[in-house]
């Protein structure tokens, strides 16, 4: 729309500019460069507003794939996901780049492509880890790490290789030289903006509602998520997506122990502590009351404190964001918005900021 704007208005205008006009006869100057003036406004708009459609989250490789496709950013053709005698022949181990307690992830070789190979840690977690593939192959989506194959006989499953890590590596991945000119509010923003855009299509995704059960602390949450090559994040880790629908009664319970801390929602705390003699009762998974997606929105206002840094601008951000961020904190999850509504927010957010940065360059 920008570029036809420009092709089908740009001569008019550089006409009229050039053409000699008495002023007696015709159109006064002024009209004249006022008219260029609000054309180029126009222009300044669409082509910020075409940024920020861009920058949201791009066309992922992948995404041009039929279903139970992949293709990674330096393929030319789609492949169907790798089934087990594929994964076993053709997917070479190179090293063990992270564990945790489902799974062991080996930084791998197909074909050429870096891949992530997970395999099982221990056989108790064997629910855990199907839970992550059958979340993965029904969540594929540009929030979602691109699925590659799997193998159930085996216990294996290949995903896309993210080399920059995860979101708890941002700061360090910032300060190297080659990615310092990235560190910038606009980059910072813009990984929280597809942090929430996650919890967003997870809250509505083809599987149901589904809430983020491995995020009970700040560390474990940034841990969820990958960054990309080109400084977006893709969730990564979906063992822990219990579904939830108020509606008919589903609520999620985050683990059978209790949870602390001001980073997990007051609905997540056990509601009856305080010492026994005070009339208090000791945990009990049994009556620990559920809850549902309105508490990933909770821990929104931290997640991106967190992501912000102290970069120049990042101040005007949580200026902006402020109003929001109070909701999200509201202790009744009821009157909480949505992670949509939040997204809503920030994209507003995005954009407004950059057309204003941009709308400051002018002048100077």
């Amino acid at each position: 729309m920008f570029l036809q704007l420009v092709t089908i208005l740009g001569p008019v205008f550089t006409t009229m500019a050039r053409r000699d006009i008495p002023t007696s006869t015709s159109v006064p100057v002024v009209f004249v460069c006022l008219g260029a003036l609000l054309f180029g406004n126009v222009l300044i708009y669409l082509y910020l507003d075409s940024l920020h459609q861009s920058d949201e989250h791009p066309m992922s490789p992948h995404m041009g794939c039929p279903p139970r496709h992949f293709r990674m950013a330096s393929m030319k053709t789609c492949y169907p996901w790798l089934q087990c005698p594929q994964v076993k022949a053709e997917v070479r181990k190179l090293k063990l780049i992270g564990q945790g307690a489902v799974k062991q992830v080996y930084l791998s070789e197909w074909r050429g492509q870096k891949v992530a190979l997970s395999t099982l840690s221990s056989p108790e977690y064997l629910e855990d880890f199907l839970h992550g593939v059958t979340m993965l192959q029904t969540l594929q989506g540009p929030q979602v790490v691109q699925l590659v194959g799997w193998c159930p006989e085996e216990v294996l499953l290949v995903t896309e290789y993210h080399p920059l890590g995860s979101l708890l590596s941002l700061d360090a991945t910032l300060a190297q030289e080659r990615h310092r000119s990235r560190d910038t509010w606009q980059t910072r923003l813009r990984l929280a903006l597809d942090y929430v855009s996650a919890l967003s299509h997870l809250h509505a995704s083809p599987a149901g509602c589904r809430v983020m059960c491995d995020s009970n602390s700040l560390e474990k949450t940034l841990s969820q998520f990958l960054l990309t090559a080109d400084f977006h994040l893709v969730v990564n880790d979906l063992d822990a997506l219990p579904e939830v629908d108020p509606s008919r009664g589903l609520l999620a319970k985050c683990g059978h122990r209790e949870l602390t801390g001001d980073f997990v929602a007051p609905e997540q705390l056990w509601p009856f502590g305080g010492e026994e003699d005070d009339g208090g009762q000791p945990f009990s998974d049994e009556l620990m009351p559920g809850y549902d997606h309105l508490s990933d929105v909770w821990k929104i206002p931290d997640v991106t404190r967190h992501l912000m840094g102290r970069v120049p601008g990042g101040d005007v951000a949580h200026f902006h964001l402020f109003q929001i961020h109070e909701e999200c904190k509201r202790r009744d999850p009821r009157l909480r918005p949505s992670a949509l509504d939040v997204l809503a927010v920030y994209r507003s957010v995005y954009a407004n900021m950059g057309r204003d940065a941009a709308g400051s360059r002018d002048m100077l």
